[in-house]
């Protein structure tokens, strides 16, 4: 048994007594210190066995396998500027502002900064993986056309590629990428619905918008 495993729940409990816990949501119990001792009753019981074995490659190689897992949870290398022992110097991007003035320097103490960071943490079960599930890349076109058919859509990709060649023929193509230009922020606008003069259109976006009938 450890000596960090044996005193682990007294430490909590000191930290508790100090202060500096905070619980919130369906945890916000806990900050009453009788609810706080019986849910670390179970830690008091529990046969904490710690087994570490030397690593076959050295701290070298325990440390490339764990940057695998912690490298760019939250923030690049390249972003850190400096550490002075107690303050940490990074970049951070304004997106409120214009490009040439988006980018800034903050400074957090380093125990702020550890918070932040740990924010960004996953809980345990959750992956950090852009495209996972549904669209996952190595299953997406195989569930996509599951997707379709349990949802009986009416429309698929080789439905609207037909549709826009028949389009095309008509002399109704869809206009040129640069020519669907938002008159009033400059952004690319996306087609909703094409549909002939004097017909209402059929399709509901979300949101308020308008459209250009020029």
């Amino acid at each position: 048994m450890s000596c960090a495993a044996r005193t682990a729940p007294e430490r909590l409990v000191a930290a508790h007594d100090a202060g500096r816990l905070h619980f919130f949501g369906a945890l916000a119990s806990l900050a009453a210190r009788d609810a706080f001792d019986a849910h670390l009753a179970p830690l008091r019981t529990a046969k904490w066995i710690v087994y570490a074995k030397r690593p076959f490659g050295g701290p070298e190689a325990v440390l490339a396998y764990l940057s695998r897992y912690t490298h760019r949870v939250a923030i690049a290398n390249s972003r850190l500027l400096a550490f002075d022992g107690g303050a940490v110097t990074f970049k951070w991007k304004d997106y409120r502002r214009d490009e040439r003035d988006r980018y800034k320097t903050m400074t957090l103490d380093a125990q702020e900064f550890i918070r932040r960071f740990l924010i960004h943490v996953l809980p345990s079960g959750f992956h950090r993986i852009r495209h996972y599930g549904l669209f996952a890349s190595a299953a997406r076109a195989k569930n996509i056309v599951r997707i379709r058919e349990l949802l009986a859509a009416s429309e698929g990709p080789q439905q609207r590629q037909a549709a826009r060649a028949d389009a095309d023929k008509a002399g109704h193509a869809e206009p040129a990428a640069s020519s669907r230009q938002c008159p009033c922020c400059g952004g690319r606008m996306i087609l909703v619905e094409i549909f002939a003069r004097g017909c209402a259109p059929c399709s509901v976006a979300p949101g308020n918008f308008r459209i250009d009938t020029s």
